[in-house]
């Protein structure tokens, strides 16, 4: 039984930072597309940032050159810094794994877009992130 445990949620002000982990409970974390996704109350689902298997990743434009996401294979974990948040940043965070396609790139990666979601199917609980 897979589990994604995300942390590292929080108030921020604007201008600040908050690192989001994601514990993963499971042995094949390497072989994983692993992605960070948000969601507003009453809105879509918006994929963020990914990081597939070795290491490549992919953002939507509203967060490049802010958010950092990365993974230590070793730890079983996946890490979301986050710079210079804004207002719009609030949101919950879900930590998300696509463990149906081994190795497969991110969909960032193999030119589709950055924050495509549909090929997660394994996702945490959530974090919430609130910028004011």
């Amino acid at each position: 039984h897979v589990q994604l445990v995300e942390s590292g949620g929080g108030s921020v002000q604007a201008g600040g930072s908050l690192r989001l982990s994601c514990a993963a409970r499971t042995g094949t974390f390497r072989s994983a597309c692993m992605g960070w996704i948000r969601q507003v109350s009453g809105q879509e689902r918006e994929g963020v940032a990914s990081i597939d298997a070795d290491g490549e990743t992919s953002y939507v434009d509203s967060v490049k050159g802010r958010f950092t996401v990365s993974r230590d294979n070793g730890k079983n974990s996946v890490y979301l810094q986050m710079d210079s948040l804004k207002l719009e940043d609030t949101a919950m965070y879900y930590c998300a794994a696509d463990w149906s396609h081994p190795f497969l790139p991110c969909p960032g990666n193999r030119g589709h877009h950055a924050g495509t979601t549909a090929e997660y199917n394994y996702w945490g609980q959530g974090t919430q992130v609130t910028v004011s």
